[in-house]
C-alpha cells in the first residue's frame, strides 16, 4: 500500500471518528435539552404522589385521572374558558403588533421628518426600562380609566407601538429595501400609505412573521400582566389557571397542574409549526437587498 493510500485511510478514519464524535455529542445536547419535555410527559400520567417521591423518567402505573380532573375544570370553571381567553390576548397581540410596530417602522425607515432621529432614539431609550418600574403608573392610569378587569390594558399598549424591539427589527428590514420601489409607486400615483400596504409589508413578510411568532410565545405565557389586571377567575389567562392547582393552604395538585402544562404547550408548538415554513420562505425569497 501506497503511502499517500495510507494517507487516504488516516484522514478517512480521523473524518469518521469526527462525525461519530459529533453525533455523540449532538444526541447528549438533545436529551438535555428534551429531558425536561419528557419529564412534564411522563408526570403527566403519574399519580400525584409518585410525581413528588419518584426521580423515574416514566410512571410505573400509568394513570389518567389528571387528564380526567382537566375535564372537570377547576373551582366549577371548564379548562376551555382559560384557554380561550388566552388566545383571544395572543391573537389580539400579534393584530396590534403587527399594525403598529410596522407603521412606526416605516414612518422611521421610509419617511424623513423632523425630530426622527430624537424620536428614534427615545423609542429605543425604553428598552432600558424595566417592565416593573412602569407597572405602578400604568395601573394607576388603567384604575381610572375604569378598565381593570378587562383585556384593555393587556391589549392596549400593543395597539401603540410600545413594543420597542419589534419596531427596530421591522425598520431594519425596510431599510434594506431598495428606495427604487417607492420611487417608482409614486410616479405611478402611490402615497404612502398604499406604497405601505401594497408593497412594503409583503417585502417584509420575514420580518413580520418573526415578530408575530415571538408576540404570541410572550402573550401565551404572560403571567405577571393578567395577575395583576385580571380579578375575575372566569377571566383568567392558561398562565393563571395553572396557578389555580394551589390552593390557598399551599397544597398543589401536581398531576392535574403538569397535564394542563402538557396541554398548554400544544397551542405555542402548532403556531410555530404553522408559520415556521413562512418565516424559512420569505428568509429564501426576500431577496431585494439595498
Amino acid at each position: 500500500m501506497s503511502a499517500s493510500t495510507k494517507a487516504a485511510a488516516a484522514g478517512a478514519r480521523r473524518r469518521g471518528a469526527g462525525s461519530l464524535a459529533w453525533h455523540i455529542g449532538s444526541l447528549a445536547v438533545l436529551a438535555v435539552v428534551l429531558y425536561p419535555v419528557l419529564w412534564v410527559l411522563g408526570g403527566s400520567f403519574k399519580p400525584g404522589n409518585e410525581i413528588v417521591g419518584s426521580l423515574e423518567l416514566l410512571p410505573s402505573k400509568p394513570v389518567t385521572d389528571n387528564y380526567r380532573r382537566l375535564a372537570d375544570g377547576i373551582a366549577d370553571i371548564p379548562i376551555s374558558t382559560f384557554f380561550v381567553n388566552s388566545t383571544v390576548l395572543a391573537v389580539g397581540s400579534v393584530i396590534g403588533i403587527l399594525l403598529s410596530c410596522s407603521l412606526a417602522a416605516y414612518a422611521f425607515a421610509r419617511i424623513r421628518f423632523a425630530g426622527r432621529n430624537l424620536l428614534f432614539a427615545l423609542m429605543i431609550g425604553t428598552l432600558l426600562l424595566p417592565y416593573h418600574v412602569l407597572l405602578i403608573p400604568q395601573y394607576v392610569l388603567f384604575q381610572k380609566m375604569g378598565v381593570i378587569n378587562t383585556n384593555t390594558p393587556l391589549l392596549l399598549g400593543k395597539y401603540l407601538a410600545i413594543e420597542a424591539f419589534f419596531v427596530f427589527l421591522m425598520m431594519q428590514f425596510m431599510r434594506n429595501l431598495p428606495k427604487e420601489l417607492d420611487e417608482a409607486a409614486r410616479l405611478d400615483g402611490c402615497g404612502h400609505a398604499r406604497i405601505y400596504w401594497s408593497i412594503t409589508l409583503p417585502l417584509c413578510r420575514p420580518a413580520l412573521i418573526t415578530s408575530a411568532i415571538f408576540t404570541f410565545i410572550n402573550s401565551w405565557n404572560d403571567f405577571l400582566g393578567p395577575l395583576i389586571y385580571l380579578n375575575d377567575p372566569e377571566k383568567y389567562t392558561v398562565a393563571l389557571g395553572l396557578k389555580m392547582f394551589v390552593d390557598q393552604d399551599g397544597l398543589a395538585d401536581y398531576g392535574g397542574m403538569i397535564a394542563m402544562s402538557l396541554v398548554a404547550l400544544l397551542p405555542v408548538l402548532l403556531f410555530f409549526l404553522a408559520f415556521q415554513r413562512y418565516l424559512i420562505d420569505g428568509m429564501a425569497t426576500s431577496g431585494l437587498k439595498g
